[in-house]
């Protein structure tokens, strides 16, 4: 398949922001994704946040894992840094990164896979060492690139493309970095970017780890009757495994409810997602009952979705560990050397 190169060239009455850069200049290649996949919306979602914040795109670092989701940061921001990292080690890729030069904006991009069974101990690390980062999940319930298989974060009865059931409980990973200590935890869903893009905007603004679980269809894999992510099913009278070589065209799932509300989404083959946004009157400062108010209204079998906590005295891993306000990277040999003597003194505060 050939896909065509984005023209250079922008018109010349596009709008521009507070740094001079118009929309255009936010995006990346063309995806390659299938055709209606949640993860392009995110991405759109991206390109529009950082284009309102009036980020410089050259300040910003972009890593990612293994994955679908993890495809995603060559099609926004292309003329920022970037890191596809192995398979669930973005996390502790980007702390390094961080830790040598705090003056860049560092989005993470992963997806339920790479967070939730492979990288599952580095999210925890990540979140407990408050990197001050973006942390975006693109979480879609199952193995893209291995044909659907179930994730870490498919519910439990859930049935898969071949009809197996899903016995195991989920992982919810917006808990697990209630848990762990991030101090902005927020979920989203790919077809209401009125939500998603601010969301994303405040994290980006946020001091701290910031996690934004996504929820994301997968065209491919999940459109079928009995998957709770509600997903298209593709090739229904073919139960093999074999080489994807085409998806029909789908039109993109959207979504506008107001504060409060509970609105049961429709998928392409009819199944429904349940979405409950938060009330106004929510207090997004209590952690403990964030955690209580996720577990009631799942019980509910409903997905809530905004800013669940956000910690107001949040602080990043480089005032927990007194660096210096410069990037590391700045740094001469003698001021990363300070010789024997300073040596000398650690060990013995050691002893």
């Amino acid at each position: 398949m050939t896909y065509l190169a984005k023209p250079k060239l922008h018109h010349p009455t596009l709008a521009k922001n507070k740094v001079g850069y118009t929309r255009r200049d936010y995006e990346g290649k063309i995806s390659t994704l299938c055709a209606g996949c949640g993860h392009d919306s995110i991405s759109a979602a991206i390109i529009q946040a950082c284009w309102e914040l009036d980020i410089q795109p050259h300040r910003v670092a972009k890593l990612s894992g293994i994955g679908c989701s993890s495809k995603t940061p060559d099609y926004f921001l292309g003329n920022s840094h970037g890191f596809n990292t192995v398979h669930g080690r973005m996390p502790s890729v980007l702390t390094g990164a961080y830790l040598a030069n705090r003056d860049l904006i560092y989005l993470g991009v992963s997806g339920d896979g790479d967070s939730a069974s492979i990288g599952f101990g580095q999210f925890a690390h990540v979140m407990r060492r408050g990197v001050n980062m973006t942390y975006i999940v693109e979480n879609n319930g199952v193995y893209g690139l291995t044909k659907g298989q179930f994730s870490a974060t498919a519910d439990k009865g859930s049935k898969s493309k071949r009809g197996q059931i899903n016995n195991d409980a989920p992982i919810d990973l917006v808990s697990l970095a209630l848990l762990m200590g991030a101090t902005f935890v927020a979920r989203g869903f790919s077809g209401d970017k009125a939500q998603l893009i601010p969301l994303i905007r405040a994290a980006i603004a946020h001091q701290g780890a910031a996690v934004i679980d996504v929820l994301s269809p997968c065209i491919a894999f999940n459109n079928h009757a009995g998957s709770t992510k509600s997903y298209d099913y593709v090739r229904a009278h073919n139960e093999a495994v074999t080489r994807l070589d085409f998806l029909p065209p789908r039109e993109e799932i959207t979504v506008d409810y107001d504060e409060g509300e509970v609105t049961d989404v429709r998928q392409h083959d009819g199944s429904i997602i349940r979405l409950r946004k938060r009330h106004a009157d929510y207090d997004p400062t209590d952690r403990t009952r964030a955690m209580t108010y996720i577990q009631e209204h799942a019980a509910l079998g409903e997905l809530v979705t905004g800013l669940l906590y956000v910690d107001p005295e949040s602080s990043d891993l480089h005032r927990q560990i007194g660096s210096v306000d410069v990037p590391l990277n700045t740094l001469a040999a003698a001021e990363l050397c300070p010789g024997a003597g300073a040596l000398d003194k650690i060990n013995a505060g050691l002893r």
